[in-house]
């Protein structure tokens, strides 16, 4: 018995290990193009802004084909489609070190974006069917941590290999890398495999449509759409903004706005940590979700209002972080819950939709806010969003409580 524990404690390490890797991978890939903006202004004679559709274009593609994810995750099952993706992906950005146009750089962030929408349900999918119940909170805050990982270390890579082999190597390297990584999990394929009995696609197409559209237009699943849709708005509007509205509006020096970014991304990577071994040890993954955003709200607002921050602003914006990060894998886990027995795949590819909706919109909005000199703003809106994620948080969990209910009422 000891033995068949240890063996499975050994198989969920390495399918939270592969799934990570991919995720890490991912976000690494994400932003290989934003750190060379730079340089590519100069390559191609473009403006920034026209740089910027570059990344808009990417999350828009991303955004439309992760609910279709979903769908081909329940019908074909994820590890294929996780594997495809990433190919995708990695080949992709590899081809963006060969351009010779502006134009075509478009086109391939178009397909990235597409390769880029397959990871969150098919992740999560895999996650959720293989790892031990025990070690599911732990396993969300793996793919979590690894996401942040690759979005920390990616800069780093890009410009360290771009100063020494320029751009373009920069680019077909950490592209190189995404499918020796797709290859590494086809050879793995089977570790990660669910059983056929454990998707949500059976049954003929008529069926499954009907089905799908009963799933996105349940009110748990639009509660959890919209809860990421205003926590991703509020997290894209803290890294593309935060450091301009503090230096702007606050008085505050680079350095000090700098580590006060720094400090949220490290409190939220902590808290992410901490949240998968807490969301293990409990029940009451809703009371856990809303406080922490709740906290990150009120903290992120006394930003917005105390006069003559200072330095206390780096305090105030880790402790936010890890309040927001802590909420992840109990998150995760009641949209689990909400999914059961209707596609684990087609529910977490719907609600990860709303981190595109999120992330696309934030940047037009609060860029306007600094245009308008109101970079108070910035922080007043961060604050709004998390505000109002609080109450999608309650009725996801009344939702899933009313559905368990009912099922119990059936048997």
């Amino acid at each position: 018995m000891a033995k068949a524990v240890v063996q499975r404690g050994e198989r969920d390490f390495a399918i939270m290990s592969l799934v990570g890797a991919a995720h890490y991978m991912s976000h690494v890939l994400q932003l290989a193009l934003p750190p060379l903006f730079p340089i590519l202004h100069r390559e191609f004679a473009v403006s920034f802004t026209e740089l910027g559709l570059v990344v808009t274009l990417f999350y828009i593609a991303s955004g439309l084909g992760q609910a279709a994810a979903g769908v081909l995750v329940d019908r074909y099952g994820a590890p294929l489609l996780l594997i495809a993706g990433l190919a995708v992906l990695g080949a992709a950005i590899a081809l963006a070190g060969t351009v010779s146009s502006y134009w075509m750089l478009l086109l391939l962030a178009s397909i990235a974006g597409l390769g880029n929408s397959v990871f969150h349900p098919a992740d999560l999918a895999i996650l959720s069917h293989k790892v031990s119940e025990r070690r599911l909170g732990r396993a969300y805050a793996v793919h979590g941590l690894s996401g942040s990982l690759g979005y920390a270390s990616a800069p780093i890579a890009v410009t360290a290999i771009a100063a020494f082999g320029g751009w373009r190597s920069a680019l077909m390297a950490v592209g190189v890398i995404g499918l020796v990584v797709a290859v590494l999990l086809l050879m793995q394929h089977a570790l990660l495999a669910e059983p056929r009995r454990m998707r949500g696609g059976e049954g003929k197409p008529a069926a499954r449509r009907s089905r799908y559209l009963a799933v996105i237009g349940a009110p748990v699943v639009l509660m959890a759409f919209g809860y990421f849709a205003m926590t991703a708005f509020a997290g894209s509007g803290m890294q593309t903004f935060a450091i301009t509205a503090l230096t702007s509006g606050y008085g505050l020096a680079l350095n000090t706005a700098t580590l006060g970014l720094s400090g949220y991304l490290v409190g939220a990577a902590s808290g992410v940590a901490l949240g998968g071994f807490l969301a293990d040890r409990t029940r009451h993954h809703h009371r856990v979700a809303m406080s922490g955003i709740a906290t990150a709200a009120l903290l992120i607002f006394a930003v917005a209002v105390i006069p003559g921050l200072g330095a206390l602003v780096v305090p105030l914006m880790a402790i936010a972080g890890f309040a927001n990060g802590i909420t992840a894998p109990s998150r995760d886990v009641l949209v689990r819950r909400a999914a059961a027995g209707i596609g684990t795949g087609s529910v977490f590819g719907f609600v990860y939709s709303g981190f595109d909706l999120g992330s696309s919109t934030a940047p037009l909005i609060f860029g306007a806010l600094v245009d308008q000199h109101a970079p108070h703003g910035v922080f007043l809106a961060i604050a709004a969003a998390f505000a109002l994620a609080v109450p999608t948080v309650m009725q996801v969990q009344h939702r899933v409580a009313l559905g368990a209910q009912r099922a119990a009422e059936a048997d």
